[in-house]
């Protein structure tokens, strides 16, 4: 009775001010590593593209690889969607990460055990674990955006970010990596080992952070507590964990979820956000990496100049993601949210004109913009669309969210070979 006591406590004070509640601000930090651990090991991969251009010269890596990947994450991603109402979050989250570790060790094995040499064999092998980041991506991104919907915004936000820094932070380590390795013999492959490493690290810190850090935070608590009052079953496994074990059992017990909106519901009150969410990411992946990292000419930083463009777009993305913090220029229109995504458009033509008339100065200000309104946006959307549902819509909605966001990123990639046209690859 104590336990539930305590929860009921927690739960039943609506008007709190969630700010007060204990380890908010750990909590925030914890979001952001793991937000960081969802793309981490793939933004080392996609940075340390000119390795693999060194490696396979003749099979547009860059493309191929993120190509491979998306097509894995978008049919998991669905197929977790359908499915979400009945799967244990807690197990979802853990295998994404435990995944996206042993890819990335595998990653780091390959590597080593073809002495970096090049050929078919290796790049099937790079791409079977693209295919295998992919899957992990659609764990753990639909299943933590599903979980913090029905927490505090701030929280997402902290995720968002966390997944942009990511890619700053990759992007960072490889010039430092690339400077401090490029006069040296096989510089370009012990600065690719280096990032192997630390992603490897990485993807198992975060594994430990989700087991045994994030769903013993008191703030954590307070809303899986409240979403499994509210019916949800997915969270009864974190609860579990956390030692609220009454509310786990209630929860796991139900049966129906009273006065729940069906998926197709939700997506036919929020076909606007996802459609939004879909056009964002279908623009930006139709130029990010791929373009930036072949279409872009002969500039004056020569090998430098793709990951100069990579950090520029990364950097900012992760800037972007922090600006809706600032109340007065958050956009929650959805009309304004969609007049903003549409107007985007105008960045193909922009991009094709300044890689063939501009030079590098516009290119690096162009990619900095296309980074910035990709953070924004996608924060404003997911922190904005949760907003007057139960937990376990909330949850439903943000997984349906993510599988139209893998859904244009796919698109994306599928539209980046259109710069090879006229190219002669």
């Amino acid at each position: 009775m104590s336990t539930l006591n305590e929860v009921s406590m927690v739960v039943s004070d609506e008007d709190a001010d969630v700010a007060r509640l204990k380890g908010k601000y750990a909590a925030m930090v914890v979001c952001w590593l793991l937000g960081n651990g969802c793309l981490f090991s793939w933004n080392s991969m996609l940075t340390i593209e000119d390795y693999y251009g060194y490696l396979f010269p003749k099979y547009h890596s860059s493309r191929v690889l993120t190509l491979v990947y998306q097509p894995f994450a978008l049919v998991t991603i669905s197929i977790l969607t359908y499915w979400e109402a009945k799967i244990n979050t807690r197990k979802r989250n853990l295998f994404g990460y435990l995944l996206f570790f042993i890819c990335s060790l595998f990653v780091l094995i390959l590597d080593l055990a073809t002495s970096g040499k090049g050929g078919l064999g290796p790049f099937i092998g790079i791409c079977v674990i693209s295919g295998g980041f992919g899957i992990a991506d659609a764990h753990v991104q639909g299943g933590m955006v599903g979980d913090l919907s029905f927490m505090h915004p701030r929280l997402m936000q902290s995720f968002l970010a966390g997944c942009a820094a990511s890619g700053a932070l990759t992007s960072i380590l490889r010039l430092i990596t690339k400077g401090a390795f490029e006069n040296s013999k096989n510089g370009l492959r012990k600065g690719a080992l280096l990032f192997f490493a630390i992603s490897a690290f990485f993807e198992l810190l975060c594994v430990i952070l989700y087991a045994f850090t994030f769903p013993k935070l008191p703030i954590v608590k307070h809303f899986r507590a409240k979403a499994a009052l509210e019916g949800s079953k997915t969270v009864s496994a974190d609860l579990a964990a956390a030692g609220i074990h009454r509310v786990a059992n209630e929860a796991e017990g139900k049966t129906t979820e009273v006065g729940r909106l069906s998926n197709k519901e939700l997506l036919l009150q929020n076909v606007d956000y996802a459609i939004g969410l879909f056009l964002i990411y279908a623009l930006t992946l139709s130029i990010f990496p791929g373009f930036l990292s072949e279409d872009t000419g002969s500039h004056s930083l020569g090998t430098w100049y793709a990951l100069v463009l990579i950090a520029a777009y990364n950097v900012f993305d992760l800037v972007g993601r922090y600006i809706p913090l600032i109340k007065c220029i958050k956009l929650e229109s959805r009309k304004w949210l969609m007049v903003s995504i549409l107007a985007r458009i105008l960045l193909v033509p922009a991009f094709y004109f300044t890689a063939k008339y501009g030079n590098q100065g516009w290119m690096i200000l162009l990619t900095s913009f296309l980074g910035l309104t990709n953070g924004y946006l996608t924060v404003c959307l997911l922190t904005t669309a949760p907003k007057g549902y139960k937990g376990p819509e909330q949850n439903a909605l943000g997984n349906l969210l993510v599988m139209f966001l893998l859904g244009g990123i796919f698109a994306g990639v599928t539209l980046d070979w259109l710069w090879l046209i006229g190219k002669g690859w």
